[in-house]
């Protein structure tokens, strides 16, 4: 049976795209845009060599940040292997790199504590077998040389079956598999689906699985229904958005879910993208997910060298330092029991608890709606422990006796601002 529980705790997690479009630097989908054919795209694999690799480094990073798991891609649509499969040559260790870099950073990821990921793509553009005259996104699609192609599907679900064994089989304990994508023909049976769940979960008891081997980015799948294919996931993955509320199945069955997000606008590595979100964006984004039942998988994209983006070691860096002082409004939080709202607030949910994330500077004491003064037993700032006033006299209870008000003030009518810009978190201790 999958272990959701560690997942509905962790709430935030590091994901890494990394392969060999990390050379080329124009983002992981950029063989399909361009439509690069496979002889041309192994120049990248002739000089991937990422010198600067150090997977404890980016698992401190990680681990400091406040994030308690990793998805690391072994495998993306343009077919390179990031370990050592004994079904292919496309892979790191055949590279000047020459090593197995999945077992590198499950060994470095498992020993800082935090629990282990692995994404595989269903796609391959370079496999043989896989089609790709009529694919809509293979960078072959169309050629002429491969109009007539003689391509088997099944042995290539063969080919892909055998490495998810390896992946399960030969790096320890894995905690989470993530797998990528499915379209139309390729989803659910199309991949043997059945047979590959029973095959990862005999292989690792209590792993998580995501909703890819039936949805995509803007299909979310079965796993939404009251009744789920066997092959729909622990988990739906909503990418680069956050749904509007939590997820429920028509019969009010909560859905687990994970918001997959990156730091600028793309996955793998650009060169030339710098529009990087501020560190309160994301951790307003975390935030959001969390006050929402969901988790927040924030993209790492790392070079050609291995090294993690200086501008998002910057972010990871400030991120730490929020986490260090609110992380207890993220972990083991959720969605609010009572229907508690407020101007520029998100509300998350901890035992006998609720968090007041604080983003927008109120004018006055800050209004609560949804919870009255005497179910508030205590109210004080997470990050220092001070006391916040909820407010029994004075115009504002006089004027509006349905709210709750509370003073961030030393005087009632006094105006401060926000002790923190990026989210000031009060605790309020319910009866």
């Amino acid at each position: 049976m999958a272990d959701t529980k560690w997942f509905q705790e962790a709430r935030f997690g590091m994901f890494i795209h990394w392969g060999l479009y990390s050379v080329h630097a124009k983002g992981e989908w950029y063989a399909s845009i361009a439509q690069i054919p496979s002889a041309q795209y192994k120049k990248y694999f002739d000089s991937f060599n990422p010198v600067d690799y150090n997977p404890r480094l980016w698992a401190r990073m990680a681990k400091e940040a406040g994030m308690k798991y990793a998805v690391l891609t072994a495998k993306h649509h343009e077919g390179f292997c990031l370990f050592d499969s004994a079904y292919t040559d496309y892979k790191s260790t055949n590279t000047p790199a020459g090593r197995d870099l999945i077992l590198e950073y499950a060994d470095a990821f498992r020993s800082e504590g935090l629990h282990v990921g692995i994404y595989y793509s269903l796609v391959d553009w370079h496999h043989p077998d896989y089609p790709a005259y009529e694919d809509p996104f293979h960078p072959e699609r169309g050629l002429p040389a491969r109009r007539d192609e003689n391509c088997s599907f099944d042995r290539y679900l063969d080919y892909m079956h055998m490495q998810v064994r390896e992946l399960c089989t030969n790096y320890g304990k894995i905690d989470l598999f993530w797998f990528d994508f499915s379209y139309e023909g390729h989803s659910g049976e199309n991949w043997r689906a059945k047979e590959l769940v029973d095959m990862v979960r005999s292989l690792q008891p209590g792993i998580l699985l995501n909703s890819r081997l039936e949805a995509n980015a803007g299909s979310l799948g079965s796993i939404l229904s009251d009744m789920p294919a066997a092959w729909a996931g622990d988990f739906a993955t909503p990418e680069q958005i956050i749904p509007p509320k939590p997820f429920f199945t028509p019969g009010g069955k909560p859905v687990c879910w994970e918001a997959c997000q990156t730091m600028n606008n793309s996955f793998g590595y650009t060169r030339t993208d710098l529009c990087y979100k501020t560190s309160r964006t994301c951790i307003h984004q975390l935030v959001e997910c969390v006050s929402k039942n969901g988790n927040y998988l924030l993209n790492v994209g790392p070079d050609a060298r291995g090294n993690i983006p200086n501008r998002s070691v910057d972010i990871l860096s400030e991120i730490a330092q929020w986490i260090r002082l609110n992380g207890e409004s993220i972990y083991r939080c959720g969605l609010s029991p009572l229907p508690v709202s407020a101007f520029g607030c998100r509300i998350t949910a901890g035992e006998g608890k609720l968090y007041l994330h604080v983003m927008e500077q109120p004018v006055g004491p800050l209004a609560l709606t949804g919870i009255s003064p005497v179910q508030i037993k205590e109210a004080y700032l997470l990050s220092t422990g001070a006391e916040i006033e909820v407010l029994k006299n004075g115009w504002a209870v006089q004027n509006y006796p349905e709210i709750t008000f509370l003073s961030l003030a030393a005087q009632s009518n006094e105006t401060i601002l926000l002790p923190d810009e990026k989210d000031t978190v009060i605790v309020l201790v319910i009866s």
